[in-house]
């Protein structure tokens, strides 16, 4: 048979408090167990108050350690000094009981009973509506953030492809215009050997402005420096130099294989 804990406190003799013997030591755990029970329903009966659209307009899940305090005493009748006892209780235990002791600095742990500011319930306790509510917003969202995944995922890949296709025409590109500054640079030097030109190179930028017009230039102008790169790396039948054209410097492109070899080759 278990007696209610008012009884239970009033069974109590008047000097338990200070007796050391098994039976007072037993009655004093149950009544500081007892405050605890109802300091745990309490706290989480306003958390879950709280977490379930806050109908008595709580700041925070976190309730004053006065309004604990009185709430506590008035229920189950003990003294404060029961109540700071079942907070020392919390403290030097190393279970979890379910309550949070927090100070005024939320960041910080509490080491003593004087620091704690207020209680928070570990585990609120919400009813069944507010549970299906809550599960249900949580479905929706979870599924919102994953198609907020997938549609982020397929922007990448699509970008991804973009990306590869526009590097697959630049490069491309790029042999394209090698090809062409191949033929404009041994025609050069073929006109030169017929002496229909004066000197046997070609300015570099002579060649772009035959190939590129003013209005391509800009959009270009990667594949024509990937093209120079390319053949200052990979032909050896175009050599870069530099000379002096009209009282400027200037880098130039010569053939260096003569016509008869070329016209031998094909």
């Amino acid at each position: 048979l278990t007696l209610p804990f008012s009884l239970v406190v009033n069974l109590l003799p008047v000097d338990c408090d200070k007796r050391t013997d098994d039976f007072c030591q037993a009655k004093q755990k149950d009544v500081v167990m007892n405050v605890l029970h109802e300091l745990y329903n309490y706290l989480s009966v306003q958390a879950g108050n709280f977490e379930c659209g806050n109908p008595e307009n709580l700041k925070s899940k976190c309730i004053w350690v006065s309004e604990a305090k009185d709430h506590v005493v008035n229920i189950t009748g003990s003294s404060p000094q029961k109540f700071e006892a079942a907070l020392h209780w919390i403290l030097n235990s190393n279970k979890d009981l379910g309550i949070w002791l927090k100070g005024k600095d939320l960041s910080e742990q509490v080491t003593k009973v004087e620091e704690v500011f207020c209680l928070e319930s570990a585990h609120p306790q919400m009813g069944l509506g507010c549970r299906f509510r809550r599960a249900v917003v949580t479905a929706i969202m979870n599924l919102f953030l994953f198609f907020c995944c997938l549609i982020t995922l397929w922007g990448i890949l699509l970008f991804l492809k973009y990306r590869w296709r526009k590097m697959e025409e630049e490069e491309q590109a790029m042999y394209e215009m090698v090809k062409k500054i191949i033929a404009v640079v041994q025609d050069h030097y073929k006109e030169w050997e017929r002496n229909l030109e004066r000197y046997p190179y070609v300015g570099i930028f002579h060649v772009r402005d035959s190939l590129i017009p003013p209005q391509s230039r800009k959009k270009m102008k990667r594949v024509w420096e990937r093209a120079v790169d390319f053949l200052a790396s990979n032909e050896s039948r175009i050599q870069t130099e530099s000379h002096r054209v009209a009282g400027e410097d200037m880098l130039v492109w010569r053939w260096t294989q003569p016509s008869y070899v070329s016209d031998s080759e094909h």
